[in-house]
Protein backbone atom coordinates (compact mmCIF):
# COMPACT_ATOMS: atom_id res chain seq x y z
CA UNK A 1 0.00 0.00 0.00
CA UNK A 2 1.60 3.20 -1.20
CA UNK A 3 1.62 5.86 1.62
CA UNK A 4 0.90 9.36 1.77
CA UNK A 5 3.07 12.21 1.18
CA UNK A 6 3.99 14.59 4.04
CA UNK A 7 1.58 17.20 5.05
CA UNK A 8 2.83 20.79 5.68
CA UNK A 9 0.29 22.91 6.41
CA UNK A 10 -0.54 21.81 10.50
CA UNK A 11 -2.76 23.84 12.92
CA UNK A 12 -2.29 23.83 16.54
CA UNK A 13 -3.00 24.55 20.11
CA UNK A 14 -0.39 25.12 22.62
CA UNK A 15 -0.17 22.62 26.07
CA UNK A 16 -0.98 23.78 29.15
CA UNK A 17 1.38 23.77 31.76
CA UNK A 18 1.88 20.53 33.49
CA UNK A 19 1.07 20.34 37.43
CA UNK A 20 2.38 18.44 40.08
CA UNK A 21 -0.84 16.16 39.59
CA UNK A 22 -3.04 15.62 36.42
CA UNK A 23 -6.21 17.37 36.30
CA UNK A 24 -9.17 15.32 35.29
CA UNK A 25 -9.15 14.03 31.44
CA UNK A 26 -11.74 16.09 28.85
CA UNK A 27 -13.81 14.18 26.89
CA UNK A 28 -14.17 17.33 24.48
CA UNK A 29 -11.37 19.37 23.47
CA UNK A 30 -9.22 21.25 26.11
CA UNK A 31 -6.31 22.86 25.69
CA UNK A 32 -3.50 20.64 25.29
CA UNK A 33 -2.23 20.65 21.74
CA UNK A 34 -3.77 18.94 19.15
CA UNK A 35 -3.09 18.21 15.50
CA UNK A 36 -5.46 19.08 12.82
CA UNK A 37 -3.06 17.98 9.79
CA UNK A 38 -3.91 19.17 6.11
CA UNK A 39 -2.40 17.78 2.89
CA UNK A 40 -2.96 17.62 -0.60
CA UNK A 41 -4.24 14.14 -2.40
CA UNK A 42 -1.16 11.54 -3.42
CA UNK A 43 -0.34 12.04 -7.28
CA UNK A 44 -1.64 9.38 -8.82
CA UNK A 45 -3.38 7.90 -5.72
CA UNK A 46 -4.77 4.30 -6.31
CA UNK A 47 -8.10 3.58 -5.07
CA UNK A 48 -8.57 1.08 -2.01
CA UNK A 49 -8.48 -2.74 -2.07
CA UNK A 50 -11.31 -4.35 -2.98
CA UNK A 51 -13.45 -6.56 -0.72
CA UNK A 52 -11.25 -9.72 -1.14
CA UNK A 53 -7.79 -8.18 -1.07
CA UNK A 54 -4.83 -9.65 1.32
CA UNK A 55 -2.27 -6.70 2.52
CA UNK A 56 0.71 -7.20 0.94
CA UNK A 57 2.61 -7.25 4.29
CA UNK A 58 0.80 -10.47 5.58
CA UNK A 59 3.20 -12.94 6.76
CA UNK A 60 2.71 -16.22 5.17
CA UNK A 61 5.34 -17.68 6.94
CA UNK A 62 4.63 -16.72 10.51
CA UNK A 63 7.52 -14.98 11.50
CA UNK A 64 7.42 -12.31 14.04
CA UNK A 65 7.38 -9.01 13.03
CA UNK A 66 9.82 -6.41 14.53
CA UNK A 67 7.18 -3.50 15.51
CA UNK A 68 7.92 0.04 14.42
CA UNK A 69 9.35 1.85 16.65
CA UNK A 70 7.83 5.30 17.64
CA UNK A 71 6.51 7.31 14.79
CA UNK A 72 8.79 10.47 14.58
CA UNK A 73 7.30 13.81 12.51
CA UNK A 74 9.24 16.68 12.51
CA UNK A 75 7.15 19.41 12.29
CA UNK A 76 3.92 17.52 13.96
CA UNK A 77 2.80 18.57 17.43
CA UNK A 78 2.77 16.65 20.81
CA UNK A 79 -1.48 15.45 19.73
CA UNK A 80 -2.64 14.39 17.17
CA UNK A 81 -6.25 14.31 16.44
CA UNK A 82 -6.92 13.64 12.51
CA UNK A 83 -4.53 13.42 9.93
CA UNK A 84 -4.72 15.28 6.18
CA UNK A 85 -8.32 16.29 5.41
CA UNK A 86 -7.50 16.21 1.54
CA UNK A 87 -6.60 12.82 0.76
CA UNK A 88 -8.24 9.55 0.61
CA UNK A 89 -7.57 7.68 4.02
CA UNK A 90 -8.54 6.97 7.40
CA UNK A 91 -6.86 5.20 9.89
CA UNK A 92 -9.18 2.78 12.34
CA UNK A 93 -7.65 2.23 16.00
CA UNK A 94 -8.68 -0.42 18.19
CA UNK A 95 -8.07 -0.23 22.04
CA UNK A 96 -6.81 -3.21 22.60
CA UNK A 97 -7.92 -5.88 25.01
CA UNK A 98 -10.61 -8.46 25.16
CA UNK A 99 -11.21 -11.84 24.10
CA UNK A 100 -8.19 -12.69 21.83
CA UNK A 101 -10.61 -14.90 20.14
CA UNK A 102 -13.11 -11.71 19.15
CA UNK A 103 -10.09 -10.05 18.33
CA UNK A 104 -8.31 -12.28 15.70
CA UNK A 105 -11.50 -12.33 14.40
CA UNK A 106 -11.76 -8.91 13.65
CA UNK A 107 -8.31 -8.60 12.56
CA UNK A 108 -9.21 -11.50 10.00
CA UNK A 109 -11.99 -9.40 8.90
CA UNK A 110 -9.29 -6.27 8.37
CA UNK A 111 -7.11 -8.16 6.29
CA UNK A 112 -9.70 -9.90 4.36
CA UNK A 113 -10.86 -6.22 3.11
CA UNK A 114 -7.24 -5.66 2.19
CA UNK A 115 -7.35 -2.78 5.95
CA UNK A 116 -4.59 -2.48 8.18
CA UNK A 117 -5.32 -0.91 11.22
CA UNK A 118 -3.78 0.27 14.69
CA UNK A 119 -4.09 -1.25 17.78
CA UNK A 120 -3.09 0.14 20.99
CA UNK A 121 -2.52 -2.09 23.30
CA UNK A 122 -3.53 -2.63 27.11
CA UNK A 123 -0.19 -3.97 28.87
CA UNK A 124 -2.33 -6.08 31.03
CA UNK A 125 -3.51 -7.67 28.18
CA UNK A 126 -0.43 -8.01 26.58
CA UNK A 127 0.57 -10.33 29.47
CA UNK A 128 -2.26 -12.38 29.57
CA UNK A 129 -2.40 -12.82 25.53
CA UNK A 130 1.12 -12.27 24.16
CA UNK A 131 0.82 -13.66 21.33
CA UNK A 132 -1.89 -11.04 19.74
CA UNK A 133 1.30 -8.86 19.37
CA UNK A 134 2.62 -11.37 17.36
CA UNK A 135 -0.51 -11.77 15.48
CA UNK A 136 -1.30 -7.91 14.89
CA UNK A 137 2.42 -7.28 13.31
CA UNK A 138 2.10 -10.66 11.21
CA UNK A 139 -1.32 -8.98 9.92
CA UNK A 140 0.33 -6.14 8.31
CA UNK A 141 -0.77 -4.10 11.60
CA UNK A 142 0.46 -1.26 13.42
CA UNK A 143 0.94 -1.53 17.28
CA UNK A 144 1.49 1.00 19.84
CA UNK A 145 0.72 1.50 24.06
CA UNK A 146 -2.55 2.04 25.68
CA UNK A 147 -1.11 2.13 29.10
CA UNK A 148 -0.73 -1.06 31.63
CA UNK A 149 -3.79 -1.39 33.43
CA UNK A 150 -5.97 1.14 31.59
CA UNK A 151 -6.77 3.08 34.86
CA UNK A 152 -8.17 7.06 34.42
CA UNK A 153 -4.32 8.08 33.72
CA UNK A 154 -5.26 12.05 33.93
CA UNK A 155 -6.41 11.72 37.25
CA UNK A 156 -3.28 9.40 38.94
CA UNK A 157 -0.36 11.55 40.18
CA UNK A 158 2.65 11.91 38.21
CA UNK A 159 4.80 8.88 39.26
CA UNK A 160 1.89 6.38 38.93
CA UNK A 161 1.04 7.99 35.27
CA UNK A 162 4.18 7.37 34.13
CA UNK A 163 4.22 3.90 35.87
CA UNK A 164 1.57 3.39 33.41
CA UNK A 165 3.06 4.58 30.20
CA UNK A 166 6.72 3.22 31.12
CA UNK A 167 5.35 -0.16 32.20
CA UNK A 168 3.23 -0.83 28.81
CA UNK A 169 6.61 0.28 26.99
CA UNK A 170 7.95 -2.54 28.53
CA UNK A 171 5.89 -4.79 27.53
CA UNK A 172 5.71 -4.35 24.04
CA UNK A 173 9.19 -3.90 24.08
CA UNK A 174 10.31 -7.03 25.26
CA UNK A 175 7.33 -8.61 23.43
CA UNK A 176 7.94 -6.94 19.83
CA UNK A 177 11.41 -5.36 20.29
CA UNK A 178 10.36 -1.80 20.22
CA UNK A 179 7.87 0.17 22.49
CA UNK A 180 5.37 0.77 19.40
CA UNK A 181 4.41 3.34 17.28
CA UNK A 182 1.58 5.57 19.45
CA UNK A 183 0.87 6.11 23.04
CA UNK A 184 -3.00 6.59 23.34
CA UNK A 185 -3.71 8.01 26.83
CA UNK A 186 -6.47 5.77 29.01
CA UNK A 187 -9.99 6.62 29.45
CA UNK A 188 -9.82 9.93 27.86
CA UNK A 189 -9.96 11.40 24.10
CA UNK A 190 -7.25 14.47 25.19
CA UNK A 191 -3.96 13.97 27.04
CA UNK A 192 -3.31 17.07 29.74
CA UNK A 193 0.21 18.37 29.23
CA UNK A 194 1.50 16.47 32.44
CA UNK A 195 0.47 12.44 30.71
CA UNK A 196 1.82 14.56 27.29
CA UNK A 197 5.46 15.25 28.95
CA UNK A 198 5.56 11.50 30.67
CA UNK A 199 4.51 10.22 27.46
CA UNK A 200 7.50 12.09 25.44
CA UNK A 201 9.96 11.24 28.42
CA UNK A 202 8.99 7.36 27.91
CA UNK A 203 9.99 7.64 24.41
CA UNK A 204 6.94 8.37 22.48
CA UNK A 205 7.24 11.87 20.57
CA UNK A 206 3.15 12.14 19.86
CA UNK A 207 0.22 11.14 21.45
CA UNK A 208 -2.86 9.91 19.66
CA UNK A 209 -6.03 11.34 20.13
CA UNK A 210 -8.77 10.71 17.37
CA UNK A 211 -11.65 12.93 16.09
CA UNK A 212 -14.08 10.21 15.49
CA UNK A 213 -15.48 8.03 18.95
CA UNK A 214 -17.39 4.91 17.08
CA UNK A 215 -19.13 4.52 20.51
CA UNK A 216 -18.88 0.31 20.17
CA UNK A 217 -17.71 -0.23 23.45
CA UNK A 218 -21.22 0.69 24.67
CA UNK A 219 -22.13 -2.15 22.78
CA UNK A 220 -24.80 -0.54 21.43
CA UNK A 221 -24.99 -3.12 17.93
CA UNK A 222 -23.51 -3.52 14.75
CA UNK A 223 -25.40 -1.50 12.92
CA UNK A 224 -25.09 1.58 15.74
CA UNK A 225 -21.29 0.96 15.58
CA UNK A 226 -21.68 0.96 11.24
CA UNK A 227 -24.21 3.84 11.61
CA UNK A 228 -21.79 6.15 14.03
CA UNK A 229 -18.63 5.80 11.99
CA UNK A 230 -19.47 6.25 8.30
CA UNK A 231 -21.82 9.25 9.45
CA UNK A 232 -19.23 10.78 10.84
CA UNK A 233 -15.83 9.62 9.28
CA UNK A 234 -13.95 11.88 6.53
CA UNK A 235 -10.73 11.63 4.90
CA UNK A 236 -8.28 12.08 7.54
CA UNK A 237 -10.27 10.73 10.34
CA UNK A 238 -8.64 9.24 13.10
CA UNK A 239 -11.68 6.50 14.51
CA UNK A 240 -11.76 5.19 17.67
CA UNK A 241 -13.28 1.15 17.63
CA UNK A 242 -12.60 -1.56 20.42
CA UNK A 243 -11.36 -5.35 19.92
CA UNK A 244 -13.46 -7.65 22.22
CA UNK A 245 -16.98 -6.43 21.24
CA UNK A 246 -18.30 -8.89 18.66
CA UNK A 247 -20.94 -6.29 17.68
CA UNK A 248 -17.57 -4.55 16.41
CA UNK A 249 -16.37 -7.53 14.06
CA UNK A 250 -20.07 -7.96 13.14
CA UNK A 251 -19.60 -3.70 11.99
CA UNK A 252 -16.43 -3.97 10.32
CA UNK A 253 -17.06 -5.33 7.02
CA UNK A 254 -19.79 -2.89 6.24
CA UNK A 255 -17.69 -0.21 7.42
CA UNK A 256 -14.61 -1.12 5.47
CA UNK A 257 -17.44 -1.50 2.74
CA UNK A 258 -18.92 1.83 3.59
CA UNK A 259 -15.42 3.75 3.51
CA UNK A 260 -14.95 2.02 -0.10
CA UNK A 261 -17.49 3.05 -1.67
CA UNK A 262 -16.93 6.17 -0.98
CA UNK A 263 -12.97 6.12 -2.20
CA UNK A 264 -11.76 5.89 1.30
CA UNK A 265 -9.32 3.23 2.12
CA UNK A 266 -8.15 2.06 5.75
CA UNK A 267 -4.14 2.55 6.62
CA UNK A 268 -2.51 2.78 9.60
CA UNK A 269 -1.84 5.45 11.81
CA UNK A 270 1.63 6.44 10.66
CA UNK A 271 0.58 6.30 7.00
CA UNK A 272 -2.51 8.62 7.73
CA UNK A 273 -0.09 11.16 8.82
CA UNK A 274 3.49 10.87 7.04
Amino acid sequence: MTSLPRRSVLRTATAAAAGALAPGCATARTDTASVRASGSPPPGGTGPPGPGARPSGTAASGAARRARPPTRAPGLPVQIQHGPQRGDAVALTFHGQGDAKTATALLGEAERAGARVTVLAVGSWLDEQPLMARRILDGGHELGNHTQRHLDICALPADEAYAEISGCAERLRRLTGTIGSWFRPSRTQYATALVTRLARKAGYPHVLSYDVDSLDADDPGAPAVQRTVLDRARAGSIVSLHLGHAGTVAALPPILDGLHRRGLRAVTTTELVT
